[in-house]
């Protein structure tokens, strides 16, 4: 016990441990992000934005701007869509929208995807599209693609799994500069095009390289080759 007339005396060592735990926890608290619920999202997101966000798993992210060929390449294959939506007499019916987002099944993401074509006859069903382009129901997505870039563990991860539960029926993965990981894309590393088709309720990855034609469950009529479409990013 300390007497009174002895004063409590805390060694330099003790302060030094006291002074390194109370950093810590600040840091710590300062690192953590701020958790967003889908609904704040989209109350946050900006109207005006030259910058694309994402919700993931609550957090908010900023998302990588298409450039150079990563851009050139996503308005060649909405060009070569439309163009086979054209073929199966779905023009009008099958649109691929300019902007929208999809909010998962857990409600605690929202992407929006590069390319995604919608079901205008599905659309009347959901009721945050004509107000915030929002889609939530399955029904309403023909297909979702995403070009793969620096954010690849988003698209081959989080979004495929995602897409998946929530029963999105086909999603594309263009990874044309073959970022993603090797043991989807082999080693050494080679640019690819997965097709994820939903077979009872669980995508099937179908990889697609070189002069290989991809091979769509929702458009039968889409006779590129792998390398076909990764030309078009030139």
């Amino acid at each position: 016990m300390v007497s009174a007339e002895t004063p409590f005396v805390t060694s330099d060592l003790s302060m030094l441990k006291l002074e390194n735990y109370c950093l810590s926890n600040m840091t710590q608290t300062q690192l953590e992000p701020k958790l967003y619920s889908f609904d704040e999202f989209i109350s946050w997101y900006p109207e005006i934005s030259e910058v694309r966000y994402e919700l993931h798993n609550g957090v908010i992210i900023e998302m990588p701007k298409p450039r150079g060929k990563h851009s050139n390449l996503t308005g060649a294959v909405i060009e070569q869509l439309l163009i086979v939506i054209r073929q199966m007499n779905k023009g009008g019916i099958w649109t691929i929208p300019r902007e929208s987002i999809v909010k998962t099944k857990q409600s605690q993401s929202g992407y929006e995807p590069d390319i995604i074509v919608l079901n205008q006859e599905a659309l009347v069903a959901e009721s945050r599209w004509e107000t915030e382009s929002i889609v939530q129901n399955p029904e309403s997505v023909k297909l979702i693609v995403e070009v793969v870039s620096t954010n690849w563990r988003d698209d081959y991860y989080n979004k495929l799994r995602d897409y998946e539960e929530m029963g999105i029926d086909e999603y594309w993965i263009i990874d044309y500069a073959a970022l993603g990981p090797r043991k989807f894309i082999g080693d050494p590393k080679q640019p690819t095009v997965f097709v994820c088709s939903l077979i009872d309720g669980e995508y099937q990855m179908n990889p697609f390289t070189g002069n290989s034609t991809i091979i769509s469950l929702t458009l039968p009529k889409f006779k590129l080759s792998a390398g076909e479409i990764f030309a078009l990013a030139i």
